[in-house]
Parts: C-alpha cells; sequence; structure tokens
C-alpha cells in the first residue's frame, strides 16, 4: 500500500467557514487560562471573519478568534430555534 502525498484537510479549512453562515467550532486551549482545568472548548454563532490564520465567530457574549490551528473540529449548525412566548392570559 502506498502513502497518501496529500495532506489530509484540517477542521479549521473547512469549506462552509464563511462570513454568515451559522458554525460551533471546537478548539483547543491552553489548560491554565481554562476556568477549571479543561483542554477544549467551543465556539457557536456566525462566522464574522475568514483570514490565512484564524476565524473570527460571534458569539452570545462577542466576538471570538479562533486560531485556525487550534481548531479541533468544525460543523456547520441551523439557525437557533425561534423562543417561545407563553399564550397571553385570555
Amino acid at each position: 500500500m502506498t502513502p497518501d502525498p496529500a495532506p489530509r484537510a484540517r477542521a479549521g479549512w473547512a469549506p462552509f467557514l464563511v462570513p454568515g453562515r451559522r458554525v460551533v467550532l471546537r478548539y483547543a486551549i491552553p489548560r491554565a487560562e481554562a476556568p477549571r482545568g479543561e483542554s477544549m472548548t467551543d465556539a457557536l454563532g456566525s462566522v464574522e471573519q475568514v483570514g490565512e490564520a484564524s476565524v473570527r465567530v460571534m458569539t452570545r457574549r462577542g466576538s471570538v478568534d479562533v486560531p485556525r490551528a487550534l481548531v479541533i473540529a468544525a460543523k456547520e449548525v441551523p439557525p437557533p430555534p425561534r423562543r417561545r412566548v407563553p399564550d397571553e392570559p385570555g
């Protein structure tokens, strides 16, 4: 069996990472910076900007710049569910 000469595509280079798309990115973080010592976190939101080195995602808590080299997994996700408004008393 001969080895495949083409390098495997990394999750951080997914073709759906374009401005306006809603995505979730799982990426590595230094344990020293993690509140409870975790090694990964997620960024869920709309892609704002895509660069060679990072992807900027607008989350509920603000913009997050995610270095592409630290992305473990990337996935396009559907729009958030609509908030249900309780029926008015009548």
